[in-house]
């Protein structure tokens, strides 16, 4: 705002010099003071911050502008109007009242001044009122931003806490599987490990003076070792997951990680028993997913990519399709043909379709 009212002031001053250059004023020397002086004070206005100061440099360039238009010539009154409306700015909020009081001293100046004041009143009164809806605006414009970053720093460290939260959690949850695991081997396994042990030395004493003792405590140790073993089969058993429940899960994952860098949204959905889908399968899948979503996001200008993942009668069939502008000719790259050629490894196919956005389906046969 104030680079527009420092403009007025030197346009202003600009058409006065001009003036007392074409009127031959003898007084050149007064006039250039009188310049020299108004400069100085506005220069130190815009200078300063402290507010009152800043009021009272309003009030001396009035008193200038003034004694100027009184003793050296009355073109130093067109300074007067805005610099009225600035210091009284702060006190009155009503524009039009500011604008009457920039008026005023046209009831004091000579008629033929009169015209040529009222329109620079008019325009500097005009100049203002702009410049101080436009700065208003900044400044909550300012505010708004100020208020906007404070938020985006509090929300960068909630995802900053959240995320050592999750990763705390997880380490926690890791050492509480792992102290659970130690616990389920010794206290089932290392019992039965211990006990067959000590069956198997008492047996090693007996062998030459009981063997039918010693044979039994052999058959002890014996079923007490395939119990063991049963129970770490069991152990391991429960500790591994589904393969299904791995395959979806990384899938999910990978869907994770493409909304969470990308502009694109991705979409997963399935359907059917997916226990029918062999591990070797989800690697394909897995694979050929990972490659049809990276083309997508080079190529297709989509803004959304989905894939629909179906367990058949005989067949599993993947689609990964996008809603991007598609092409008439379809070229198949490296990306395509290693899609291809992984799929062939199971008997299975890929078929590409780009007559409606971008599609790659696989189709995987369900083995018998």
């Amino acid at each position: 705002m104030e680079f527009w009212i420092i403009f007025t002031k030197l346009l202003l001053l600009v058409y006065i010099a001009t003036l007392a250059v074409q009127t031959n004023i003898s007084n050149i020397s007064w006039v250039v003071l009188a310049f020299l002086v108004y400069f100085c004070v506005n220069i130190t206005l815009y200078i300063c911050k402290n507010n009152t100061l800043k009021r009272v440099l309003h009030v001396l360039s009035i008193g200038i502008t003034t004694a100027a238009y009184l003793v050296v010539d009355p073109l130093f009154s067109l300074l007067l109007p805005i610099s009225m409306v600035e210091l009284s700015a702060g006190f009155i909020g009503k524009k039009v009242t500011l604008l009457l009081l920039s008026l005023l001293p046209i009831l004091y100046m000579d008629g033929a001044l009169q015209p040529i004041y009222g329109l620079v009143a008019v325009l500097s009164f005009m100049m203002f009122a702009v410049t101080s809806i436009y700065g208003d605006k900044l400044v909550k414009k300012e505010a708004q931003i100020d208020r906007m970053r404070k938020k985006l720093q509090q929300l960068t460290k909630q995802i900053n806490e959240n995320t050592e939260y999750i990763r705390q959690s997880e380490y926690t949850f890791k050492l509480e599987e792992r102290n659970r695991i130690s616990q389920e081997i010794h206290d089932k396994i290392g019992h039965s490990m211990t006990g067959a042990l000590f069956q198997m030395e008492a047996a090693k004493r007996l062998l030459g003076t009981d063997q039918r003792k010693a044979t039994e405590l052999l058959q002890n140790a014996i079923n007490i070792s395939k119990e063991g073993i049963e129970n770490i089969r069991l152990t391991l058993k429960n500790m591994k997951p589904p393969t299904e429940q791995v395959g979806i899960h990384r899938l999910k994952l990978l869907f994770d990680d493409f909304n969470a860098k990308q502009q694109f949204k991705t979409v997963l959905t399935h359907e059917g028993n997916l226990d029918l889908i062999a591990p070797i399968q989800w690697k394909i899948i897995h694979e050929n997913v990972t490659e049809a979503l990276t083309n997508a996001m080079k190529y297709s200008h989509a803004t959304q990519v989905s894939v629909d993942l179906k367990v058949l009668n005989k067949i599993i069939r993947v689609e990964v399709k996008d809603n991007g502008s598609g092409s008439e000719t379809i070229k198949k790259g490296l990306g395509i043909i290693g899609m291809e050629e992984r799929t062939a490894t199971v008997n299975g196919k890929v078929i590409v379709d780009s007559s409606d956005g971008f599609s790659v389906t696989t189709l995987l046969p369900i083995a018998t």
